[in-house]
């Protein structure tokens, strides 16, 4: 119903004679757009002030959607922009007296029937803030849906928006599911029947009610395909629209769709976020299509980022928030869900529970180090039931499952460390810092060790992709090579690796464990054999953010000193991080109409239900809520035919920039903003002319190597010549 009030008022000021005369070529120029949003948003505030206190709310939140179907979702209070400043002080024309008749508005009977409040009454105005943002969501998909379908009559010509529904194809998809594992050639081992297990026993659970789930499997235990088979399995049996995968970042979201699509098949994947390759799409046709469905998510499986998923049930903008009431009667699976950044995580996780409590969806917390998300007097976590564990006793599994041993080595030199991986061919050593990691690697090639191998994010995500596939290559058993690889903690969540002995610079327990699981990853040598040494490095402090980390480790090792790996002992340390944290530290936007830090929750309070008045910060939270903050400028590594072809395409016009800035994310390097405009300064970085700072492209090309990376400290000289690596 509100919905509906929603579409009816959103364009009611194109009853004013003025915008007729614009539409119709007699008045107003492009530049000189009459307001129609204004309108409708006003109506929807005068007629709030009457009736029932929930009819009265629902009223309230429509003039936010009104007035933001094309400037975005405004806040309450503020300057002009603000819903309270465009309704007093916009000039609005007057309407034509017939819409009353062609117009039908009903306005009782608008709040959703069977809405289940939070327990919690201070969560209950983001409850209701949520729903606006989901209503939003219904208005702009069908009013941009309508707008398409109107030129595209008028131009003669196709839109392809078809995706098979996930409800007709599940079916099939889970044959095609099944044939996939029948048909997979693995070795009969004892971490393959592990993984066998735990995917029968997950799979046994589908037809548990919906809600929110967690899956506690040690990394190497196959929770990528036990997921996606819980999923098909969970969405047939309840008749579910979609499953969204969510990975944390995009150095391995290629893994996970390309699994996807050889599973079940090209055409029902949609591969979803910043670093995604339209050209390697095959035809123009399939292009645009894929283009179509990123605006709103109607492919029945969709591989995205947590940063495409998150950012966008917190966001303001119309293109943002198009596809978020496609997520309502989905699964989604939020994979290592232990990587939501900290500063986020509070309102993140009331965000996923609103989804599950109110909007149909199931959510599966799939990870190999389950953080302690049911601390609902805490961080206001999920209400999980008893049964909400999908593995097979998480304790036992982590027991069976281990497949290294941990070994605690106190201070080490990087000269220790070039002597250690002298006696070991097929070796991964991960540190803290992009510094650090350039340091060590250049001392391992200058010891002359063989199978060097560089991987941080100096690099661009392109040619990282290309060094992880020799990677691989190298450790593979059927004709394995020596492999010494030194990376930042990038390699750890969810890329497939398996080396026999792995060394990490103190971090996290969870870092630390993610570690492990590329050490032994289908358990071929002895676990004795197989060891992941953690070190403190004598050359490279550790960030300030790890320094944290690495003493709430300290404690859990203390305590669980015996296996301070265990499902226990990780339940405690984030226990303890969030403590060390606090409130403020676990929920915090930044936006410029607030004095420095504000939790998001807290912004969306003000808020009453008995008056059924709002006081909602639509624009400062979207604005604010960032998962990433790096505090990172990006410089654009044009070395590759494809990201050459599409600086060109920005440059003659045929190629938007909104297209470029998304083609060219794999060909980008975030550097501290110092050392870029020390790189502009000389003369090595220049931006794009004709758009202002938003494209800076890396003009001395003996400065980036695919095997080293970007080295902006060297933006003093000419090129790398004189730099020995």
């Amino acid at each position: 119903m509100a919905a509906g009030l929603a579409g009816r008022l959103h364009d009611l000021g194109k009853y004013a004679e003025a915008f007729q005369r614009y539409i119709q070529g007699r008045g107003a120029t492009i530049q000189q757009r009459i307001d129609h949003s204004t309108a409708g948003a006003r109506l929807a505030l005068d007629r709030s002030k009457a009736g029932a206190p929930p009819d009265r709310l629902m009223m309230d939140l429509v003039a936010y959607l009104v007035a933001g179907h094309h400037a975005g979702l405004p806040d309450r209070l503020g300057g002009a922009a603000s819903l309270d400043g465009r309704v007093t002080q916009a000039t609005v024309e007057p309407l034509d007296p017939i819409w009353t008749s062609e117009v039908t508005l009903a306005t009782s009977g608008l709040f959703p029937a069977n809405f289940r409040w939070h327990p919690d009454p201070s969560r209950r105005a983001f409850q209701i803030a949520a729903l606006g943002r989901m209503i939003f969501s219904c208005l702009i998909d069908a009013d941009r849906i309508d707008t398409e379908r109107f030129y595209a009559r008028i131009e003669r010509r196709q839109v392809d928006r078809d995706w098979p529904r996930l409800p007709d194809i599940a079916e099939r998809l889970i044959v095609a599911f099944d044939a996939h594992m029948a048909g997979m050639k693995t070795a009969d081992t004892a971490v393959n029947r592990l993984r066998g297990n735990v995917l029968a026993q997950v799979r046994a659970r589908a037809a548990s009610p919906r809600g929110v789930f967690t899956l506690n499997v040690p990394t190497g235990g196959g929770k990528t395909l036990a997921s996606l088979g819980f999923a098909l399995d969970h969405a047939r049996h309840h008749g579910m629209d979609r499953i969204v995968t969510a990975i944390p970042f995009t150095s391995v979201i290629d893994q996970t769709a390309g699994i996807f699509r050889s599973v079940l098949g090209e055409d029902v994947v949609l591969e979803h976020h910043s670093a995604i390759e339209e050209e390697r799409v095959s035809s123009a046709a399939a292009r645009d299509k894929l283009r179509l469905a990123m605006e709103d998510w109607a492919a029945p499986i969709v591989v995205t980022t947590n940063v495409q998923l998150l950012e966008s049930l917190f966001s303001d903008r119309p293109s943002r928030c198009r596809k978020l009431h496609n997520l309502a009667n989905a699964v989604i699976i939020l994979d290592e869900a232990q990587t939501i950044p900290l500063p986020v995580l509070r309102p993140s996780v009331a965000a996923l529970d609103e989804l599950a409590r109110n909007y149909g969806c199931s959510i599966v917390l799939c990870t190999a180090t389950q953080p302690a998300l049911a601390q609902p007097d805490f961080i206001g976590g999920f209400e999980l039931g008893p049964d909400s564990e999908l593995a097979p006793d998480p304790a036992e599994l982590h027991g069976a499952l281990r497949r290294f041993r941990l070994q605690f080595e106190g201070e080490l030199s990087d000269d220790d460390l070039v002597a250690a991986l002298a006696e070991h061919d097929r070796a991964l050593v991960i540190v803290n810092s992009r510094a650090h990691a350039l340091a060590l690697y250049s001392a391992v090639k200058a010891a002359g060790l063989d199978g060097a191998i560089h991987l941080t994010t100096r690099q661009t995500a392109a040619d990282r992709r290309v060094i992880l596939a020799e990677v691989k290559a190298r450790l593979d058993p059927r004709n394995a090579r020596p492999c010494r690889l030194i990376a930042t903690s990038l390699v750890e969540a969810g890329v497939d690796l398996d080396f026999p002995r792995v060394w990490r610079a103190e971090a996290g327990l969870d870092q630390i464990a993610q570690a492990g699981g590329r050490c032994n990853r289908e358990g071929r040598n002895p676990v004795d054999d197989s060891i992941v040494t953690v070190f403190c490095p004598a050359e490279a402090k550790p960030p300030r953010e790890i320094a944290g980390f690495i003493g709430d480790m300290a404690r859990m090792k203390s305590h669980h000193g015996d296996d301070p790996l265990s499902p226990a002992a990780m339940r405690d340390y984030f226990e303890e991080v969030y403590w060390r944290k606090g409130d403020q530290g676990l929920d915090r936007i930044r936006a410029k109409d607030l004095d420095g830090a504000n939790a998001t929750i807290k912004v969306m309070e003000a808020f009453s239900v008995g008056s059924g008045t709002t006081n909602f910060a639509y624009r400062t939270v979207g604005e604010g809520f960032r998962l990433i903050e790096s505090g990172l400028a990006p410089v654009i590594v044009a070395i590759d035919d494809a990201a050459k072809q599409t600086l060109d395409g920005l440059r003659h016009g045929w190629l938007t920039p909104g297209a470029c800035a998304r083609q060219l994310q794999s060909y980008t390097v975030q550097v501290p903003p110092k050392a870029r405009q020390t790189l502009i300064e000389n003369g090595h970085v220049r931006f794009v002319a004709g758009f202002g700072d938003q494209f800076a492209e890396l003009m001395t090309g003996s400065l980036y190597t695919r095997e080293v990376g970007l080295l902006w400290e060297n933006a003093d000289y000419l090129g790398t010549e004189g730099v020995i690596v």
